[in-house]
Order: C-alpha cells, then sequence, then structure tokens
C-alpha cells in the first residue's frame, strides 16, 4: 500500500513516458531532519490530494551525454534552483567558485530563471526559455539545487536534465535520502547519469554557519569532480537500472486545481478533469477484484509499459467509473495486450477503440443496451475509461503516434442484449466465442465510423439481409475501400429487425453465410478506389486503369468471381453476370443485438481486430455490491442453454494478470 498523508516525501514525480516531473504547490512542507511531511491542507484551507501515478513504467530512449569539463577556469557557470536554503549555500559556492577559478563568469538564481517540469514528449515554453538562455549566455556548466523534498527534487532536476538535453554538464545538490530519487529522475527522462553532489544531513536544521562550512568543504569537492570527471560506462549501467519506481509511489500532491494542471502538463488526461487518483480511492476500487494490487496485467504498446492492476485502478479513479466496475476495467486492459486489436489504432484514418459486455455483469451493473445507449451515464464512464487507458496504458498520443488526420471519436462501450438474443434463439457474441451464456465478457473493438444507420423498411429477411449486405460494401475501411478487400465489421442490429431476421436465419452463423456470399462489390469500384485513392503511392504513373482492374481479376486475396449483378445494381447495370470480390470473411464480422429494441435499425461499423476478454469477479462479488443496491448476480441469468462445444474462438482468451510475462529488462 503507498504511503499516504504525512509519508516521507522520497517519491519522484512521473511523467507521462515514466519520467518525471514537477508543478507548483502553495504551501510549504514541515520538513525535519530532511524528512517532509505532506500537509492535509494548503494554506488557504484547500484539501491536499497525495496522488499516485497513472502510467506504468517503461524505458525512456537515453540521450548521448556531452562530455564533462576538464577544467572550470574561465568557464561561464550557472547556479540556479533555490529550494532549500539554497539561497545560503549557492552563495557560498560561488565564493568557492570566484577563489579558485577567478576568471570564471558566475549567473546566479534570477540571472537564468527555471526549467519547470520537463518532459520527454513535448518541451514546455518555459523549459525553452530556459535553454535559450543558458544558449545565449554560452553557460558551460550548471549546478542546481537543493534538493530536500520529493516535490522540489523533481523541481530542481528539471534544470539539469533541461541542460544535459542541450549539451551541457549538470550537477543536482541533494540531501542523502533523495540523491537516489536525483539519478532516477534522469534516467526516466532519458539522462544516463544525472550527476549529484550530497549534502550531509537536512539543510533547514542546519545552522547559517554549518551550511556555509558543508557547502564549501563537502559540496564543492563533489560539484568540482561531477563537472570535470568523464562519465563511465559503470556508472551508465548502474544508474540506469534505477528509473523502475514502486507501482503505488505517491508521485505529488496538490490541491484539487493544482492536480489538474498537474495532469495537463503531464498529458495524463484527454483534457477533461479527473478525480485524483490517491491511494485511498485506488484502494476502494481493488476490493471489487481477485487480484492483488501488484499482479502485472502485462507489457503494453505503444510505449511498453508495465501495468499493474493498480496502475488500472488509479485510471479507473480518473475516469469516474463506479468503483464496482473494476473487473470490467481490468478486463479491458489485458485486452490491451492482443495485437490484432492494438495494430490499427495509431493509424491516419482514425480508429477510435470502443468495447462491448455480454454476460450477467452487465445486467447487474447495468451497461446500457438501447436507446442511446453509449450516451448513457454508465457506458459513457467506461468510454472515457478507455480513453485514459489509451494515453496512460499504452501511451498513444495525439500529434505523436496516434496520428488520426481529422482525430477520432470518444471511445464507447455498451452491451449486447443477451436476453433478446435467447428469445431469438440466437447466440449472444460470447457464446459464439466458446463462452458459457452466464460468463462475463468484454470484447475490445474499433471502428472507422459512427451513425449513418440504416432502416430497413420491410419484413421480409431476405430482403432485409439485402439491405444489409449493400451497406457492408459501401462501409469499406479507409474511405473507398482502397486497402483490403475483405475488412473487419461490426454489426448492430436492433431487436425490431433481428426478430424479422431470425424468421429465415435461425442462427447469426446463418444469417453471416448469407451476407458473405451477398455482400459483393462490383470489381470496377475497388479497382477505381486503389487506382485514385490510393493510400500508399500514385497507380496513374505506374500502369493503365485497365492492368491495375487486371492485377486484381487474377489476385487470389481478391476473391473476385464472375457472378450474376448484386440486387441493388440491376437498375443500373444491363449485363446479367460483372466481375465482383468478396467484402466479408468468414468470422470477422462480429452480429450484435443492441440499440433500440423499438426501432428498426442495422449499422455497419468497418474496424479492426477483436479480442474478447472473460471478466473475473472474487468470490465474494454479491456480499460487496449488496450495500450499493445490487442484487446477487444470479438474478440475472439467463436459463438457457447453447451448445458451445467445439466453438471456433477467433478472439484471445486472456491470461490472469499474475501469469502474464513480463517483459525482459
Amino acid at each position: 500500500m503507498a504511503k499516504k498523508l504525512f509519508f516521507i516525501a522520497v517519491a519522484a514525480t512521473l511523467l507521462l513516458n515514466g519520467s518525471f516531473a514537477i508543478t507548483y504547490s502553495t504551501n510549504e512542507e514541515e520538513c525535519v531532519d530532511g524528512v517532509c511531511f505532506v500537509p492535509k491542507n494548503d494554506d488557504k484551507g484547500n484539501q491536499i490530494y497525495p496522488i499516485v501515478s497513472p502510467v506504468g513504467y517503461h524505458d525512456v530512449k537515453m540521450i548521448s551525454q556531452a562530455k564533462r569539463l576538464t577544467t572550470l577556469k574561465g568557464k561561464n557557470i550557472a547556479l540556479v534552483g533555490g529550494s532549500f536554503m539554497a539561497n545560503t549555500t549557492h552563495n557560498e559556492l560561488k565564493k568557492c567558485i570566484e577563489e579558485e577559478f577567478p576568471d570564471a563568469k558566475i549567473y546566479m538564481f534570477n540571472d537564468i530563471g527555471q526549467a519547470g517540469p520537463f518532459s520527454v514528449f513535448g518541451t514546455t515554453d518555459k523549459t525553452k526559455a530556459f535553454q535559450n538562455k543558458l544558449k545565449e549566455l554560452k553557460i558551460d556548466a550548471v549546478i542546481t539545487g537543493n534538493c530536500g523534498c520529493g516535490l522540489c527534487t523533481t523541481k530542481e532536476t528539471g534544470n539539469s536534465i533541461a541542460a544535459e538535453y542541450i549539451g551541457i554538464p549538470t550537477v543536482t545538490v541533494g540531501a542523502p535520502t533523495f540523491t537516489a530519487q536525483i539519478h532516477s529522475t534522469g534516467v526516466n527522462r532519458g539522462v544516463p547519469v544525472l550527476r549529484s553532489a550530497e549534502y550531509p544531513g537536512a539543510f533547514a536544521s542546519h545552522s547559517q554557519k554549518e551550511l556555509k562550512e558543508n557547502a564549501r568543504k563537502v559540496l564543492w569537492p563533489q560539484i568540482k569532480t561531477a563537472l570535470t570527471t568523464p562519465i563511465t560506462q559503470k556508472e551508465i549501467a548502474e544508474y540506469a537500472h534505477e528509473g523502475k519506481r514502486p507501482y503505488d509511489e505517491i508521485i505529488y500532491y496538490g490541491t484539487f486545481e493544482e492536480v489538474q494542471e498537474y495532469f495537463r502538463i503531464n498529458n495524463w488526461t484527454d483534457g477533461l478533469p479527473v478525480i485524483p487518483p490517491t491511494d485511498e480511492k485506488i484502494q476502494e476500487y481493488l476490493k471489487f477484484t481477485p487480484y492483488k494490487a501488484s499482479d502485472v496485467i502485462g507489457t503494453l504498446a505503444v510505449a511498453y509499459r508495465e501495468c499493474t492492476v493498480y496502475t488500472v485502478a488509479a485510471n479507473a479513479v480518473m475516469s469516474g467509473v463506479p468503483a464496482e466496475f473494476m473487473p470490467i476495467c481490468i478486463a479491458f486492459a489485458q485486452g490491451m495486450n492482443n495485437g490484432e486489436w492494438r495494430k490499427p489504432l495509431s493509424s491516419t484514418h482514425g480508429w477510435t477503440p470502443y468495447a462491448w459486455l455480454n454476460g450477467p455483469l452487465a445486467r447487474q451493473l447495468g451497461i446500457d443496451n438501447q436507446q442511446g445507449m453509449i450516451s448513457e451515464a454508465n457506458n459513457k464512464a467506461l468510454g472515457r475509461f478507455i480513453d485514459l487507458c489509451m494515453l496512460n496504458l499504452g501511451g498513444y498520443y495525439i500529434k505523436e503516434n496516434r496520428m488520426g488526420s481529422f482525430g477520432y471519436l470518444t471511445p464507447f462501450t455498451f452491451s449486447e442484449d443477451d436476453k433478446a438474443c435467447a428469445e431469438l434463439g440466437w447466440e449472444p457474441y460470447h457464446v459464439t466465442q466458446g463462452f458459457d451464456v452466464n460468463a462475463n465478457t468484454i470484447t475490445n473493438a474499433s471502428c472507422l465510423s459512427w451513425g449513418n444507420n440504416v432502416t430497413p423498411s420491410t419484413t421480409n429477411p431476405e430482403k432485409i439481409k439485402d439491405v444489409i449486405a449493400f451497406d457492408i460494401t459501401e462501409k469499406q475501411q479507409n474511405g473507398l475501400g482502397n486497402t483490403n478487400a475483405q475488412v473487419y465489421r461490426t454489426l448492430f442490429i436492433t431487436e425490431y429487425v433481428a426478430k424479422d431476421l431470425a424468421k429465415r436465419y435461425k442462427s447469426k452463423d446463418q444469417l453471416e453465410d448469407a451476407l458473405i456470399e451477398a455482400a459483393r462489390r462490383p470489381l470496377a469500384l475497388r479497382a477505381y478506389a486503389l487506382y485514385w485513392a490510393n493510400t500508399g503511392s500514385q497507380q496513374n504513373n505506374r500502369m493503365t486503369f485497365e492492368q491495375e482492374y487486371n492485377k486484381l481479376l487474377k489476385d487470389a486475396k481478391e476473391k473476385a468471381e464472375l457472378t450474376e449483378v448484386p440486387d441493388w445494381y440491376k437498375p443500373l447495370i444491363k449485363d446479367e453476370k460483372i466481375d465482383t470480390i468478396a467484402c466479408m470473411n468468414k468470422g470477422e464480422t462480429p452480429i450484435l443485438v443492441t440499440g433500440d429494441s423499438s426501432r428498426n435499425k442495422i449499422q455497419t461499423m468497418p474496424g479492426g481486430g477483436y479480442v474478447t476478454t472473460e471478466i473475473k469477479l472474487p468470490s465474494n462479488w454479491n456480499e460487496l455490491v449488496a450495500p450499493l443496491g445490487y442484487e446477487p448476480i444470479e438474478n440475472f441469468y439467463l436459463d438457457v442453454k447453447f451448445d458451445t462445444k467445439n466453438k471456433n474462438k477467433n478472439t484471445r482468451t486472456q491470461k490472469p494478470a499474475a501469469q502474464q510475462q513480463q517483459r525482459r529488462r
């Protein structure tokens, strides 16, 4: 469990990439003998929140540091910072430099300014201004300090890291219990060796005489050595392993407004306010899971961050989902391990992640599948959790590795109406994947569009099938369908329409087969899309349109055949047969009964792969949720039997979190 209020503030402040940062608090810590205690309120009476990190640990690409100086003679030296009696120690250090190197030029405090928060994913204006000032004054070395608490350590190291990034040697002054944090902060921000000078004890507990004496006799020799001794491979090997932090380490504290700004600076939020992820709040969420806080979900791409159950809970807290939704959140995060689901999410085509639930848990917790389902409060909160997962668990950042040209829809969630499926004789989606009807699952998915649903104006199941097939041929991946001929899609079908379809198609499997046969696209349209709207290159400079057409005709992957003209083209095409291509592959089109049960709607969602994960509940689940007003989960079971033997699971079943293989370092 994390240290709470009145913790010893030796923690580093973690940035979005596993590195660390600082923002400013309106209050001063109480420090005794180098130990700092977090106050419950600031000087204005506002509550202070001690927060943990919502991102897992991962490696940051290390910079190549500049060579250390051979001497300080004639150099321009900056003494910056200002924490923990720095006015006294820095001025004494200035005298030491002047005495030993009288031709050195020294710049103090306000001559340079401070770098503030430093992020490897986006340098702030303050940091840039600091770096520009260093360049303008042709600074050769930076001394910063003093590090006497967790908060000030990251502020002072911000100065040294900013300088190291532009090739200036540095040394950071810190009390004994904070030197390890100095090194780990540097490593987590990409600086292999962030050298420190260790002050002997607590700054604030020493007299002016002691501070000056220690600055001269203890710090100054260390500083000279740090700035003039070459960095060795031994040092790099030693410090590069200090970047990993405890998953539940408190990394920052501040008022509600300060926490919001801190998260904004670190890119830990989608731009909306978050609930501060304190350890106390997270412990409430962990009660609703069978896993341990330290269990590793996996090392999640694209940032390859080690993700623990505790980190998932931090993001669940931030998103505002109720604590009892924690099992759903863990299962979604487990699904993020799946490469087939994950691989398109950085595309410029703007794939939006979403998820749906099956099983009694969705009905017990009220995950909606009726009119306006993705906009209902519970569903929307889960969608926000997915958004934060993309940022903090996966490391997906707009303008960095989520490259959608026009951006992304907000992620969303909903459930399938398992009960309606049972009444129709259709298997709910999770049953088609081999799960028991009363198992609880979540399926991670993605899409390239939303809305533009179709309203069949007939009760004839054959004609409804054709209308869906027509819609499928129109809803391609990547605009006009200029990538793959057959793609993943999800079909949303309201109960009203499903009832009519079930008169002819006794299972989703039968409907899928009929759609595969009917949903064929004229090869000429496919060729036109590839020729004039090719994703990768200009085809018209390489071949004629006829050559493109004939190339596709011979390509086995296109599944081109001479077939009857699809019904919806017959008014336009006089030929009885034309070359067409298949638009679907078996097993790549989930069919979901969901949405407004009193409306005749279908919606085709082109998108990426799928992964279905079983949601694990603690053995005392009913006892946990009863005080919250929930009926026992057994009250939501369906008394219906489906044959789940020999089902073809084309999605990946996740291993328990504790069994996930951890990435080797």
